[in-house]
């Protein structure tokens, strides 16, 4: 299956509790900080609520 890159550009600050949580379970702890995950329909529907915060590179 394919990877994606998933990276934090914008602060989860002012975010509600759910997104940051979101951004926790994909583990993503800061801004620029980067993860690898699988490109499931799961991951991808995470990213997806969150997608106004990170960036992502397939």
């Amino acid at each position: 299956m394919a990877k994606i890159k998933i990276t934090q550009v914008k602060s989860k600050i002012g975010s509600s509790a759910r997104q940051k949580k979101t951004l926790e379970a994909l583990g993503l702890k800061k801004i620029n900080g980067t993860v690898e995950h699988e490109a499931t329909p799961q991951i991808k529907g995470m990213v997806a609520k969150v997608s106004h915060l990170v960036t992502v590179q397939e």
